[in-house]
């Protein structure tokens, strides 16, 4: 739209063009009648727009957030920055944040993963991290669909295609598949990162007449609303908008990453602060850098790189375009980072400067567009305590019988559930990804959690993302306790001491009682959880209006964990090792069969009233899994999930493709339920009386590892048979043969 067909600030009101980008009249008129006296112009009132969506101020969300609890010992930068970060001594401290990119990633599943991924690494590298490894967590529809057959090859490439080009390595992840992400898929990407403590940056623009520098690729009309469309729901039948889609360059990326660590690691004293231009662009990095400092900006927005023609004041300011970032400098470096960005390829212009005014004023064409308070756009959306109503389901969840399966043949049904979909081997998926590009890689996907060496150091670092939906359908609250404590138990798995978590709060609608509800509830759970097991909330992003055509996916708030390894001789991973070690299971097994993965194969639905359980004996059994692993007997461990205690015991078989020869105490069907706090556990015979008196009541042997190729379980009902080779080609074929 060029300049002459701007609708005046009266038609604006007139015609409530603040409607098409998600302000509410009242948001309008506490802009023009208490901030502003007067009528915002076209450029303006786009300005707050994108700043007051969701996703830029979280002004739904909030109150919600103030819940988790933010800080510990160990925390050097928690929620406020472009990701937290948490001291692993030496002062060394690992940086990461984990962000949504559900709305494009739909639209334009190669491109909306492949930028997703793009904006979490530069997330990493402007606190001055060296971004180490990505994981991610994804969520579809049934695989029976061909639309989402197409969606998840995409997304997959899309994810593969940009971490691979920029080189850091895809290390870990999950995928889900339920009905309920049909029309909405989720897709969440974490990064992880490396930092020296004197490296640490914020993003903030002080000292008067400081220069703002732009670095990077040019800026395009791409992405345009990225912030709006997040925040809105899909509805078939509406052309989806695909121009709020960016478009990635992992090349480019790669040398603004080495150029900007370069800057703040060999030239801190020019640096001031540095943030990256991510949702709503140039707006929210400029406004928010300012608004933090206590300052005011001016800039001049000629100066702006441009890809195209004609750019209007309001395209430039709310474009997406990828790869760019925006520093505040000592004043007279200019040249010194001209020439440093330079040396990589990459244009570096001053475009602005530091006031002392608290004003926010944008200039083009030597014309003054935009005069606005910065904290008016960066800090000051409206805060809102949605209604809150539980859903009518809960009542009747609760109500029910309680749901106990019949069990005809318990080997049909352990092979059965090996190849369901979210049981299932994603080798195909995470085949595609490079996982041991910069060869810090100790364990990569495939295990409870993947492990990367500090250099240097003999640390490691332990890496998970994990959320079960299906239980915060059930029980919100419950749903989120099990989700923070479920990641624990793959950090501990792995041999890894839980240090914090990221967290992507993917919801339906805040404006639906019920939809935020859910989201204020599982909060609860998430922050009882993350209290209980000492693992702060340090970064993170809420995704709302995840749905589509009226229907919302279930509450999933991915979470992302990060734990360390003293030492890396503890590595653990979930396979048995040598025949002859004994194998235990630590933890009780209840009959906790709503939610799991055996009801939605029997059944085809998922209801019933979630069992609740004690955090306290989660940390206990985690903290004894971890003694026992630094102590050296234990040789596998794994996490007892979806599937239950049969499949895990199979998935710690399939590794080196040894046996398992042994009894249950229980019926088979309790193999199936998915009581938590549990782990398999496999010990050397010679280590069998240490391991028995430091865990007590709390193991029961189950059997003995064989190198015959069989699972061999006598359980009180019935004996378990199955070949492993067998059963391990049917857990790998499962999704290549859906896919086809």
């Amino acid at each position: 739209m060029s300049k002459t067909q701007e609708p005046t600030p009266q038609e604006i009101k007139e015609n409530q063009i603040y409607k098409e980008w998600g302000l509410t009249e009242e948001e309008y008129e506490l802009i023009s009648d208490k901030i502003l006296n007067r009528l915002p112009n076209y450029t303006e009132t786009g300005l707050f727009s994108v700043m007051w969506s969701e996703h830029c101020s979280y002004k739904n969300s909030k109150s919600v957030l103030r819940k988790f609890p933010t800080s510990g010992k160990h925390v050097l930068q928690g929620p406020g920055e472009g990701a937290g970060i948490v001291d692993i001594g030496d002062n060394l401290a690992v940086c990461f944040k984990a962000e949504s990119h559900n709305h494009p990633s739909a639209v334009e599943p190669y491109e909306g993963a492949a930028t997703g991924v793009g904006g979490i690494i530069r997330d990493i590298f402007s606190m001055g991290a060296r971004p180490i490894a990505m994981l991610n967590s994804l969520r579809f529809g049934e695989l029976t669909n061909n639309r989402t057959k197409y969606l998840v090859e995409q997304v997959v490439a899309g994810i593969g295609g940009y971490g691979n080009c920029i080189g850091i390595p895809t290390v870990g992840g999950e995928i889900a598949f339920d009905v309920c992400y049909e029309g909405n898929p989720l897709v969440n990407a974490m990064c992880v990162g490396l930092i020296e403590h004197k490296d640490i940056q914020k993003g903030q623009a002080k000292g008067i007449g400081n220069p703002i520098m732009y670095v990077g690729a040019k800026t395009g009309r791409d992405g345009i609303h990225g912030a709006t469309f997040a925040s809105e729901e899909f509805t078939e039948g509406q052309e989806q908008q695909r121009s709020a889609v960016q478009v990635g360059d992992p090349f480019m990326e790669k040398l603004l990453m080495e150029a900007c660590l370069d800057l703040i690691i060999n030239h801190s004293e020019i640096l001031v602060g540095i943030q990256d231009m991510g949702a709503a662009g140039l707006v929210s990095s400029s406004s928010e850098m300012a608004s933090k400092a206590g300052s005011g900006l001016e800039l001049h927005l000629d100066d702006v790189p441009q890809r195209e023609p004609d750019m209007t004041p309001y395209e430039m300011m709310l474009s997406e375009s990828q790869e760019r970032m925006l520093l505040c400098i000592k004043k007279g470096a200019e040249n010194q980072v001209i020439q440093l960005f330079e040396s990589y390829g990459l244009e570096a212009v001053n475009i602005g400067l530091v006031t002392d005014d608290k004003k926010f004023r944008l200039f083009h064409h030597g014309i003054e567009v935009a005069n606005l308070p910065v904290d008016a756009l960066a800090e000051e959306a409206p805060e809102y305590q949605k209604p809150q109503k539980r859903p009518d389901r809960m009542a009747m969840f609760e109500s029910m019988e309680d749901y106990y399966p019949v069990i005809e043949n318990g080997s049909e049904t352990l092979l059965q559930l090996l190849a369901q979909p979210t049981i299932a081997s994603k080798r195909v998926f995470f085949e595609t990804y490079d996982s041991q590009v910069r060869t810090n890689t100790i364990v990569g996907p495939g295990s409870d959690a993947a492990v990367l060496r500090v250099r240097g150091t003999n640390k490691g670092l332990a890496m998970t993302t994990d959320c079960n939906s299906r239980y915060l359908y059930l029980n919100p609250e419950i749903g989120g306790k099990l989700a923070v404590a479920e990641a624990a138990r793959n950090i501990v798995s792995s041999g890894g001491k839980p240090l914090a978590i990221t967290d992507c709060l993917n919801y339906g609608s805040p404006d639906k009682p019920e939809g935020f509800w859910e989201l204020s509830t599982s909060a609860d759970g998430i922050a009882k959880a993350c209290e209980v097991l000492e693992t702060p909330v340090i970064s993170g992003n809420v995704s709302l209006y995840n749905e589509s055509n009226q229907t919302s996916i279930y509450p999933t708030p991915m979470i992302g964990m990060v734990g360390l390894l003293e030492d890396i001789t503890h590595v653990t991973t979930q396979e048995f090792k040598n025949s002859g070690d004994l194998v235990y299971v630590l933890g009780q097994t209840q009959d906790d069969f709503h939610g799991s993965e055996l009801q939605k194969m029997l059944t085809g639905k998922i209801e019933g009233k979630l069992a609740d359980f004690d955090l306290f004996e989660e940390k206990a059994n985690q903290e004894l899994t971890l003694q026992a692993i630094q102590k050296g007997l234990i040789e596998s461990a794994h996490d007892c999930s979806e599937g239950g205690l049969g499949v895990a015991l199979m998935e710690s078989c399939f590794g080196n493709q040894l046996g398992l020869k042994g009894s249950f105490s229980k019926d088979s069907s309790y193999l199936f339920s998915e009581s938590p706090s549990r782990f398999v556990l496999s010990v050397k015979k010679e280590n069998q009386e240490t391991f028995e008196e430091m865990m007590g009541e709390r193991v029961e042997l189950i059997g003995i590892v064989t190198n015959k190729e069989e699972f061999d379980l006598v359980c009180s009902n019935e004996q378990i048979i199955l070949n492993v080779t067998e059963a391990k080609e049917k857990w790998e074929d499962a999704i290549p043969c859906l896919m086809k």
